[in-house]
């Protein structure tokens, strides 16, 4: 049984086939166990010149030298790919060391062969939304390629510690179109964190050889995420505006704070959705559009009355929804003059509803944290715990409670 392999590289020339210039290309023949295969070599050499016996150029001249220092490297190279294909553990073959040595048995992808491939294979598992935040980061780095390298695309090879530092920087001076300033550093880390998901994803499918985040570390600056106090909360509940748009969007805030279900997933809500619970009580069974994580809810009285008065209503009726329907941006627009009717100070948006949930809805009345994380769809806790913190009236609450035992 054979356990080494012989192994050769043969120089040679074809003196007939020589052109007008006496010129004829030369060749290197790879030989293993017998087997051999040809590889034409991007170099030309005078017929006259060549020495066959000791497969290189006579004499040493300039044009000779550079002709030799060139076989060297060549031979240098062909051994190379011998031994890395062996230490691979591969069989190798002479077709095999050919194709590593002309660079054609790994194909050099680019960047925008990963976020093609990542938006393809990978975007199916992802909600419509996060999928468009990955498109979004992706414009980004395109263009932060198109600017800093005068190019529509760079190999994933080319990428290193220093590409990463300098797309941060860009995207910290970076003003998009459609925001009022310069992107914040947590987006920044965001925009980043998805370039990382998405190139790690090419280095366990050995496109690329080195990780170039190695040596990154993402910088987040700690947020309180804001919620209504109770005060805030009846103050919006007690609003009557004239104007329906404004009613509309305050019905679906409430409903929000009163169930913790997000935008996304209110406005998807239909009748099918409601469902008897274990209790015999009307539920909202439906699952996350966000990641699928199915939430059961049973419904408070502030919830079903909303929903009972949108049964029927001409903008629910017609698409079968349980609440109206409204864009998303428009909804954060009018939250801003709902605030400015109650009197709030905080920078309202629509998901401070569900943090309102979080704490003041159900942490602040005694639910537990374990209780509010399957309320919220969450699968861990610490995600939950994130989301809900717990106000300083349950804080007192609590320490009145321990004082008590104490005494």
């Amino acid at each position: 049984m054979r356990t080494t392999s012989t192994f050769s590289i043969l120089f040679w020339i074809h003196g007939q086939r020589a052109d007008k210039n006496n010129l004829s290309i030369i060749y290197a023949r790879i030989t293993i166990n017998g087997k051999k295969v040809i590889v034409s070599l991007k170099q030309k050499v005078n017929v006259d010149m060549w020495d066959s016996k000791r497969q290189k150029a006579k004499g040493n001249g300039k044009t000779s030298r550079a002709v030799n220092y060139y076989l060297d490297e060549v031979k240098s190279d062909i051994v190379q790919s011998y031994r890395d294909l062996k230490a691979e553990s591969k069989i190798v073959t002479p077709q095999l060391v050919k194709a590593r040595f002309l660079g054609e048995d790994k194909r050099i992808h680019s960047l925008k062969n990963i976020f093609n491939y990542h938006n393809d294979k990978m975007g199916v598992k992802l909600a419509p939304k996060t999928l468009c935040h990955y498109k979004t980061s992706q414009k980004y780095v395109m263009a932060y390629i198109a600017k800093e390298y005068n190019k529509p695309d760079i190999y994933l090879q080319d990428l290193d510690y220093a590409f990463v530092l300098g797309f941060e920087s860009f995207l910290r001076s970076y003003q998009p179109k459609h925001y009022q300033g310069k992107i914040g550093n947590n987006a920044v880390m965001k925009h980043i964190q998805r370039l990382r998901k998405m190139v790690t994803l090419a280095y366990h499918m050995e496109w690329i050889e080195r990780d170039p985040f190695v040596k990154f570390k993402p910088k987040l600056e700690k947020r309180e995420r804001e919620f209504l106090t109770e005060a805030e909360l009846e103050s919006i509940q007690n609003l009557n505006p004239k104007v329906e748009r404004l009613s509309v969007v305050k019905d679906l805030f409430i409903f929000s704070c009163y169930t913790g279900i997000s935008y996304g997933d209110i406005i998807k809500l239909k009748k099918e959705h409601l469902i008897l619970g274990i209790d015999d009580n009307p539920w909202i069974m439906a699952s996350r559009n966000k990641n699928g994580n199915p939430f059961k809810i049973p419904l408070l009285p502030m919830v079903e009355s909303l929903i009972k008065k949108y049964e029927g209503h001409p903008r629910t009726k017609f698409i079968g929804s349980l609440m109206p329907n409204i864009s998303n941006q428009r909804l954060n627009s009018y939250l801003k003059e709902i605030a400015d009717l109650c009197g709030i100070k905080k920078n309202l948006t629509f998901h401070m509803a569900r943090h309102t949930f979080a704490t003041t809805v159900t942490l602040s009345n005694g639910v537990p944290i374990e209780t509010v994380s399957k309320l919220l769809g969450h699968t861990k806790l610490a995600t939950t715990q994130i989301y809900a913190r717990v106000i300083e009236k349950k804080i007192s609450e609590d320490m009145e409670i321990l004082r008590k035992r104490l005494i």
